[in-house]
C-alpha cells in the first residue's frame, strides 16, 4: 500500500528524473507528434456576421425529399443499427432512412468561403456527408471506437476517384483524420469546417484551389491546411466553380442535425496550440501515453472552481484518458486523443498545471461517495471533517492500473477505472464497511438524466451515456443543480460491496 506521502516524494522524484532526461534527450524540452494535437480551432471572425439555418420547417432546402423533416427531438437505440426515433416539434433536421428511395438534400443558399459548425447524431453503422459546394465532401460515418483510421471515417476529406487509373487506385487524394475523437452512436456530436473556395479569373480560369482549412471534430482539430485538386467522388456537379449550395447526403443512413451557423468572413491560417498560447517562443512539452498506462500528478483547472490542486491524470492505452481528484476521490473529467500538455509544468517558472489534449468531457469534482442525513439530503460539494475522509494513496495492478483507496467515515473504498477497448471507462467502487443507511455512490449529476433502457442512461441530452447494472437498483432524483443519478450502496453482510457502471462517450 503507498500512502499520501510517499506519492508526494515519489512524484517529485518522477518530476526531477522525467526533467532532466528531456534535457539530456532532447536539448532542453521534448516535442512529440503530438503537438499536431494540439492546433487550435479559429474563433469565427469577431466583425463577421454568423447566420443560423432555421429548422422551423424545411423551406431553407430546394424541394426536400420524403426522407427529410424536422423534429423537436431525436433519439437512437444505442445497440440498433441505423435506429434513428423522433418526436414532432421544430429545430432539428432529420433524415430517416429506410427502404424506399433515400435523397440528398441541398440548401436554398450557395456558398463560396464557409466557416460551419453544426451539431449531429448518428446512429450505430449509419454513413453521411457534408458537402461544401455540393462538391467536397465532409464524411460522417459511426466511426465510434475505431483506431486504423481512413478516408472514408468521421471527419474525413473524402478521395476523389477515377476509374482510368490502375486497378485499386480508382480512390485517391482522402485525407483521414489525424486522430478519432467520435463519440457513441446516438450522442450528440460537433463538426465545424473552415473552407477556401476555388478561385478564378475574369475568364473562368482556376487561378487556386480549394481549401479545407481546418476541420474540428468534438473540439478538436483533426485536419489543417488540405489543399482540394477537385471535386471528391460523388459530387453533384462535374465542374468547380466559386460557389454551390450545402449538400447533405441522405442515401446512405440515418442522421440528425441541429445549431446550423456558418459565416462566410473567413480565417485562412490555422495557428498552432503554441501560437494560441503565446508560446511561439517555446517548444510545447505533450506527455503521450505508450503501451501501459501513464500518470502524471500536477494542478488542474477546471469549471466553475480554479484548480484542482491533488489532481492526477491517467491516460490508457487507446486513447482514452481521465483525471482524478486524490483529495475527495471524485472522477472529474474524462477524454479522448492524445494525453496532456504540460508546457506550464516546466516553463513559465513552472505552476505546475497541465491541459487535457483531446475532446474532453467534464463531470463534477464533488465527492462521489456520500453517506446522507435523509434520503432528501442535498449532495455535500466537499468532504469535511465530519466525513472523516483520508486518502490512503493508490496501487498499480499487472497492467498498471490504478486503484485508489481512501477513507469515507467507517467505509474503506477501493476505486478502479478501466477501459480496454477505449470506447469507454468502466468504473468500480468496492466499499468495506459496517452497514449505514442513505449511503450512495453518486454517478452523474446533470442538467438532465433519462433512462435510455437496460440500464442505460442519457446524460445532459445525449452528451454521453452511464450504464448501470439495474440490479443496483439506481435512483433519479431532482437536486438544486438538476438531476442527480444515485447508486445505493446495499447491504451486504457477505464482504465489500461493489457498485460498478461504465461512461461510454
Amino acid at each position: 500500500m503507498v500512502n499520501l506521502s510517499t506519492i508526494v516524494k515519489l512524484s517529485i522524484l518522477a518530476y526531477l528524473f522525467f526533467l532532466l532526461n528531456i534535457m539530456r534527450k532532447n536539448n532542453l524540452l521534448k516535442t512529440t507528434s503530438i503537438m499536431l494535437l494540439s492546433f487550435a480551432a479559429l474563433p469565427f471572425c469577431s466583425s463577421a456576421q454568423t447566420t443560423r439555418l432555421q429548422l422551423n420547417d424545411l423551406s431553407s432546402f430546394k424541394n426536400p425529399p420524403a426522407n427529410w423533416s424536422v423534429a423537436g427531438s431525436v433519439s437512437s437505440d444505442f445497440n440498433k443499427v441505423n435506429s434513428l426515433d423522433k418526436k414532432k416539434g421544430s429545430g432539428i433536421l432529420v433524415n430517416i432512412n429506410d427502404k424506399k428511395k433515400n435523397e440528398d438534400i441541398f440548401t436554398n443558399f450557395e456558398h463560396g468561403d464557409i466557416d460551419l459548425s453544426v451539431d449531429f447524431m448518428m446512429p450505430k453503422g449509419s454513413n453521411s456527408g457534408i458537402y461544401l459546394q455540393g462538391r467536397y465532401e465532409i464524411q460522417l460515418l459511426d466511426s465510434w471506437g475505431k483506431e486504423n483510421l481512413s478516408d472514408s471515417d468521421l471527419g474525413a476529406i473524402y478521395h476523389r476517384w477515377d476509374e482510368t487509373r490502375p486497378a485499386g487506385q480508382f480512390g485517391f487524394e482522402g485525407v483521414a483524420p489525424r486522430l478519432n475523437v467520435s463519440r457513441a452512436p446516438g450522442l450528440w456530436q460537433n463538426i465545424r469546417i473552415i473552407f477556401q473556395a476555388p478561385k478564378f479569373d475574369a475568364s473562368g480560369k482556376k487561378t487556386a484551389n480549394a481549401r479545407v482549412v481546418q476541420v474540428v471534430l468534438n473540439g478538436v482539430s483533426i485536419i489543417e491546411n488540405a489543399e482540394l485538386q477537385g471535386p471528391t467522388r460523388g459530387s453533384a456537379f462535374p465542374n468547380e466553380a466559386a460557389t454551390g449550395p450545402i449538400r447533405i447526403q441522405g442515401d446512405h443512413g440515418s442522421v440528425a442535425f441541429k445549431n446550423f451557423q456558418y459565416t462566410t468572413t473567413v480565417n485562412t491560417k490555422s495557428p498552432t496550440g503554441a501560437e494560441a498560447k503565446g508560446w511561439v517562443e517555446y517548444k510545447p512539452v505533450y506527455v503521450k501515453v505508450g503501451n501501459e498506462p501513464e500518470l502524471l500528478r500536477s494542478f488542474v483547472d477546471i469549471p466553475e472552481k480554479k484548480r484542482v490542486t491533488h489532481a492526477i491524470n491517467v491516460g490508457y492505452p487507446h486513447n482514452i484518458s481521465y483525471s482524478y481528484d486524490l483529495s475527495n476521490g471524485t472522477l472529474f473529467q474524462v477524454w479522448k486523443g492524445g494525453f496532456v500538455d504540460g508546457t506550464p509544468m516546466w516553463l513559465f517558472r513552472g505552476d505546475g498545471n497541465t491541459t487535457a489534449i483531446g475532446s474532453k468531457l467534464f463531470l463534477n469534482d464533488a465527492p462521489s461517495l456520500a453517506i446522507l442525513d435523509s434520503e432528501k439530503a442535498a449532495w455535500p460539494d466537499t468532504l469535511d471533517a465530519k466525513y472523516g475522509f483520508r486518502s490512503k494513496g493508490y496501487e498499480l495492478d499487472e497492467k498498471g492500473y490504478p486503484t485508489f483507496k481512501y477513507i469515507v467515515n467507517t467505509y474503506n473504498v477501493d476505486d478502479k477505472i478501466t477501459s480496454d477497448d477505449g470506447k469507454m471507462l468502466t468504473r468500480q467502487l468496492n466499499i468495506a464497511g459496517p452497514v449505514q443507511k442513505n449511503v450512495y455512490v453518486r454517478a452523474a449529476v446533470a442538467t438532465d438524466i433519462t433512462e435510455a433502457g437496460e440500464g442505460l442512461y442519457s446524460i445532459n441530452n445525449y452528451e454521453y451515456y452511464l450504464q448501470v447494472n439495474k440490479s443496483l437498483k439506481p435512483v433519479i432524483r431532482t437536486s438544486a443543480k438538476g438531476k442527480e443519478l444515485l447508486i445505493p450502496v446495499s447491504n451486504n453482510d457477505k464482504g465489500p460491496i461493489s457498485v460498478q457502471y461504465s461512461l461510454i462517450w
